[in-house]
Formats: structure tokens, sequence, C-alpha cells
């Protein structure tokens, strides 16, 4: 499983030009699964996000989270962050889990996570834009594969 988390100041996503999802200081996570995530993926990934300290304290340093920000997550499903481009230049997406299979794994993953913090969502599978005013900028990438780094 694989987030890549961006630190938002405002963010949204439409489906066929209706917003369907909108927050203000928060994150924007997009979410994508590989052959032999589980439930222990998602949970690893849901801890990591909520104590990522990467929110400015009063001195200005990165230093709190988005539970001590009381910040919201925009979740968005991206399948292409399993792309690999090793060979030529067209994308190979076969590392990324099939759509029928990583759907319930996403509800999951925005369930958990709704548990501690307001999540609005993308739509599984539709051509989403997002418009994300990225805060710094912040990007930083979980794996649930890197559990022990």
């Amino acid at each position: 499983m694989r987030v890549l988390v961006q630190r938002s100041l405002a963010s949204s996503v439409a489906v066929a030009g209706t917003c369907i999802g909108k927050i203000e200081k928060g994150i924007v996570a997009f979410v994508g699964f590989t052959e032999g995530d589980t439930i222990e993926d998602i949970e690893y990934c849901i801890h990591k996000l909520l104590h990522l300290r990467i929110f400015e304290d009063t001195n200005g340093v990165m230093n709190e989270s988005i539970l001590d920000q009381k910040g919201s997550v925009l979740s968005i499903s991206q399948f292409t962050l399993y792309a690999s481009t090793e060979k030529g230049n067209r994308p190979s997406y076969s590392k990324a889990l099939p759509a029928s299979e990583a759907e319930p794994l996403y509800a999951l993953w925005n369930q958990g996570l709704s548990s501690y913090v307001p999540v609005e969502t993308g739509q599984f599978g539709a051509d989403m834009k997002v418009s994300i005013t990225n805060d710094g900028p912040v990007t930083i990438l979980i794996e649930s594969r890197k559990k022990h780094d």
C-alpha cells in the first residue's frame, strides 16, 4: 500500500464538473494498493498519516500532526502510484491491484481514517479533477511494505 501525502491549505475533487469533496487545512492523501495488501497495511498507513509531524507549531517548526491541527483529509484513490517506468516510455500498472480488489480496501481505508479525522473522498475509478493548494510544498510517500525502516 502506498499513500502519497500532501499538506494542503485548501483542496477539492470534482467528477463531471461537480465538486464531490472539499477540505480546508489538512492533507490530500492519494492512495494505491498492490497484491498482498491487508487490513494491517491499512492500519499502519492510517497510523503513520495521523502522526506525521508535518504541520508547523507556534514556533514555526514542523512538529504537529493533523490530529494536533484538527485538520481534514481529502482521500483520492490512485492506482498510478504503482506505475512502473522501468521498460519503455509507457508506464505499466501491473503491480496495481485490480479495481475489484482495491475498491473494498479503499473503502476500509476511508472508514478507518474517518474514525479519527473528517474525511472527504473522491469517487473510486472515476475521472477526477483534483485541485490542491499544496502548503510548503510538503509531499511525503508512506509505504506499508517499509514498516521496519
